[in-house]
């Protein structure tokens, strides 16, 4: 039951961080003038480099910060800070007009790799759920089956990222700007909750 609950902590948060209903304007926008056929792909590509990069995260992020010199207990406070900031742009609305704003600016610059860049970093993958994919992976360490239950957890975070990105047009216009507003500000609210027990955590191993 504890490693039940464990990985429904990791897939919240990790739900949470994402956020894949928010992708779905920042995707529209970052993908106009292109067909169903290209934004599936340019989706694929997107997805499958966020699942890289948070599973590498998952997998060797301690080894790196072990030879960094930096113990879980401090990654686990300065993390749970970071969350919390995240968190607390969520319920002010800042993050959504950032995120859009820099995926307006990287669909300008880099058109053609939009695939890895906005949407893979940092939309999908950015600081927050690599930072969360980190802190979860430490107490998760040196046991397999745990480890193989996160990948799972972020295989399914990305796997509903993928559908809300093909479902983009939908998703809009079924939940329109007011509830996806809403839904950011109550999932900043349960992100910033988790971000102060990750900081309780840290400053409990280290006392």
């Amino acid at each position: 039951m504890t490693d039940f609950n464990e990985l429904a902590k990791a897939f919240v948060t990790l739900l949470v961080v994402v956020e894949p209903l928010g992708l779905a304007p920042i995707f529209l926008a970052a993908t106009a003038g292109r067909g169903e056929r290209s934004r599936a792909r340019i989706a694929a590509r997107a997805c499958f480099y966020a699942f890289a990069i948070l599973a590498g995260a998952a997998l060797g992020g301690e080894r790196l910060l072990h030879a960094m010199g930096i113990t879980l207990p401090a990654f686990h406070i300065a993390g749970g800070l970071l969350l919390f900031s995240i968190a607390s742009e969520m319920v002010l609305g800042v993050r959504i007009r950032r995120e859009a704003d820099a995926a307006a600016q990287a669909v300008e610059e880099n058109g053609r790799h939009i695939a890895a860049f906005p949407l893979a970093i940092p939309l999908m993958a950015g600081p927050g759920a690599i930072t969360a994919t980190l802190l979860i992976a430490g107490k998760m360490a040196g046991d397999p089956t745990r480890l193989a239950g996160l990948l799972g957890a972020i295989a399914v975070v990305i796997a509903i990222s993928f559908l809300v990105c093909i479902l983009a047009g939908r998703v809009e216009r079924v939940f329109g700007t007011a509830v996806n507003i809403v839904m950011a500000k109550l999932l900043g609210v349960i992100l910033a909750s988790l971000a102060v027990q990750f900081v309780m955590d840290g400053a409990r191993s280290l006392l």
